[in-house]
Order: C-alpha cells, then sequence, then structure tokens
C-alpha cells in the first residue's frame, strides 16, 4: 500500500511540483500524467462486489442471481476525481496570454525599476523565499481579468473542498490500528493540557473563540494541537464502549444511572471536540496529516482506500497550491491600484501589522487579555 501511495506521490510531484506559476502543463506533463494515473487506476476495475440482479431465460423465466460490479465507494468517488482532476488542468491551461508575469526574487532584488519595486512584493510570504513574485501591470490588472481571477478561486476552492471531502471520508472508513490506540494517554486531560480542557468542558463553548486564544504562530503548533484534540476524541469514545459492569452482579439503580451520565458526558466531550477538529482544518487547509492519519495509511490492507486517498490528496494538494498562487496574484494587483496611496512601508513594518492584526480579532480581543473564567471538571 505504501508503495502505491509512494508512486503516486512521485508521478504528482514530477509533473506539477508546488505550481510556482499561473500557467499552462506542458503536453509531455500532461500525457505522463493521464497516461500514469490510468495505469495505477486500472486495479480499481478488479476491486468488485456482488449485487443481486435478475436474469432473464429465452423461455421469459427470471432467475435471481449475483452478479459482480465496481465496488461502490470506487464506483462513485473515482468518476468525481476524474472530473476534479480535469477541472483542474483545463484551469491551469486558462492562464495563457495573461497580462501578468513572474520575477525571481534575485532578479527582483537586483532591479531598480519602478515597477519591481521593494514595496510590490512585500505582502508575500517571508518563509515561501523561493516562489517567484507575480508582477502585474502599472495600474493593476483590468476589470476583466480580476473578475475572471475571482472565478477561478471559487472554483479551484470548490474543487479543493470536494477533494478533502472524498479523502476525509476515505480515511475515516479505514480500520484504527491497534498500535495508535495503545499509544493514547489515560485521559482527555492529559493529551489536550490544561487550557483546552478546561474550556471545552465549560459551559459555555466555542470552537471559533478557543483557536483564536491559541497560539498558532507554526504549521507545526496547529498539528500538534489537531493531533491531541483527534487523540481526546478516540480516547473518551473508547472509554464510553469500554465503561460497561465486568462482573456478573446486578448493579444499583445509582451505579447505572451514574454510568448512563458518564457515558453521555463523553460522547458530547468527543462531538466538543470534533467540532473543535474541524473548524481547525478549515482555518488551515494546508495543514499536513495527522498521526492518525498516518498511522491509517501505513496500516491500510485496502487497495481500493489507498487508491482513492492517494489520489484525492493529490488532487487536494493541487488545488491548494492553485489557490495560493491566485491569492498572491489578487494581493499584487491589490497593493498595484493602492500603491500610489500609500506611503512607502518597510517589509518588516507591513509583517508586524499583520500579525497584530489577525491577534485583535472579535474573539481574541475578548479574551487576550482576560484569563478564562472557566471551573476544572473531573478528569476524563
Amino acid at each position: 500500500m505504501l508503495l502505491l501511495i509512494f508512486v503516486v506521490k512521485i508521478y504528482e510531484s514530477t509533473v506539477f511540483g508546488q505550481i510556482w506559476r499561473l500557467e499552462p502543463l506542458s503536453s509531455e506533463k500532461k500525457s505522463m500524467w493521464r497516461r500514469e494515473i490510468e495505469l495505477l487506476l486500472c486495479v480499481t476495475d478488479h476491486i468488485v462486489e456482488l449485487v443481486p440482479s435478475w436474469q432473464t431465460f429465452p423461455d421469459g423465466k427470471k432467475v435471481e442471481v449475483m452478479t459482480s460490479r465496481q465496488r461502490s465507494d470506487l464506483h462513485v468517488d473515482l468518476p468525481a476525481l476524474r472530473k476534479l482532476d480535469k477541472m483542474l488542468l483545463e484551469t491551469l491551461d486558462s492562464f495563457c496570454g495573461v497580462e501578468f508575469s513572474y520575477v525571481d526574487r534575485g532578479v527582483l532584488s537586483a532591479n531598480h525599476d519602478a515597477s519591481l519595486s521593494p514595496r510590490r512584493p512585500i505582502h508575500l510570504r517571508e518563509e515561501k523565499w523561493w516562489l517567484p513574485v507575480p508582477r502585474v501591470p502599472p495600474g493593476g490588472l483590468n476589470e476583466n481579468t480580476r473578475k475572471q481571477l475571482e472565478l477561478k478561486r471559487d472554483s479551484t476552492n470548490q474543487i479543493l473542498k470536494a477533494a478533502m471531502a472524498i479523502n476525509s471520508n476515505a480515511l475515516s472508513e479505514m480500520e484504527i490500528p491497534q498500535s495508535y490506540l495503545d499509544s493514547l494517554p489515560k485521559n482527555g486531560r492529559a493529551s489536550l493540557g490544561d487550557v483546552i480542557y478546561r474550556y471545552i468542558t465549560s459551559d459555555k463553548f466555542s470552537p471559533e473563540c478557543l483557536l483564536d486564544c491559541l497560539d498558532f504562530a507554526s504549521e507545526h503548533q496547529a498539528l500538534d494541537i489537531a493531533n491531541r484534540v483527534e487523540a481526546s476524541i478516540h480516547i473518551w469514545r473508547r472509554r464510553t464502549t469500554v465503561s460497561k459492569p465486568t462482573n456478573n452482579t446486578r448493579p444499583s439503580w445509582g451505579i447505572v444511572k451514574e454510568m448512563i451520565i458518564d457515558a453521555d458526558k463523553r460522547e458530547l466531550l468527543a462531538g466538543r471536540a470534533e467540532t473543535l477538529l474541524l473548524c481547525l482544518k478549515q482555518r488551515f487547509p494546508g495543514l499536513t496529516q495527522t498521526t492518525l492519519d498516518v498511522s491509517k495509511i501505513q496500516f491500510n490492507k485496502d487497495v481500493g482506500k489507498s487508491i482513492l486517498e492517494s489520489y484525492s490528496r493529490v488532487l487536494e494538494s493541487l488545488a491548494f497550491n492553485i489557490l495560493s498562487r491566485i491569492d498572491d496574484l489578487l494581493s499584487a494587483d491589490d497593493f498595484a491600484k493602492h500603491s500610489d496611496k500609500l506611503s512607502p512601508v518597510h517589509p518588516t513594518a507591513l509583517i508586524v501589522s499583520q500579525a497584530l492584526h489577525m491577534q485583535t480579532t472579535p474573539f481574541a480581543a475578548t479574551f487576550i487579555n482576560k484569563k478564562l473564567d472557566m471551573s476544572a471538571k473531573t478528569q476524563y
């Protein structure tokens, strides 16, 4: 299974890379991608299931027989993924004869042309130093081009959501490895930590508010929180299923009532943790796979689910990269159209200003200067 996933990833990296520029793929790369992906997907034609059907004999007699057809999840999701794949390639092909271009950062820093002034690229993320800088005409893109870009962005965003949904569904249907369950902490508080645990068990729970209060200085911190929240979900769900009396004695009504309340409480907390995890993934769509996802992929033995997961993940990555490049281009256009109204700003000042803006959202402004007034609950 891992070899199959590795091959798909190699083909994706060879053909698409990280999509540094919004430009059409060469015909050689497109034909290579279509040829190789169809070669890998042909395996799914032999992953079948038996379904009842009626067979009519020459004398008119009908007999119910079992016939084979492609497994239902592959029958539904593979055509959808092929359609998403085609739409993404068409989106890239549409970026021909455009009025914008790209300049490498090394050329940009050595060029003293006013159109390549250091003021123009400061909207780009500093950690993406290897990406070329989009260059737009003086005064920005024309309105028609701008509208087309926004339409392509909306379309690519929908493709991204569809690929993420198929990938999430494929992962959810994979069996959780026992090695992952054995590595979980003893209770939810040990997994989440005091701050998240107290807030998630409080009466006034808001996932967006909690995310605004947490520190996401890097992707690694966001991934660490996602791993801890996901682990707490399975801790609570697992303890709900195993919290049953082990002896044959008949428990009293008080014990039974306490067990029912305890199980309902754990299910409530697991539901809140799922909501928090979903909001976290929506806020960070480019987040790498969690520990549970990696463990599922590693120990999965279903070839069909591995193909769906790897193919949808490749399309998800491609759609996210195209979306990011469109956002960079739109930001460059906004900056070019308003550059005459702005005084020269040092890049560091802009980065600090953006960071302060992110920390002063309506939720964060309420909670940053106040302690979370929450009472600790019983450990679950």
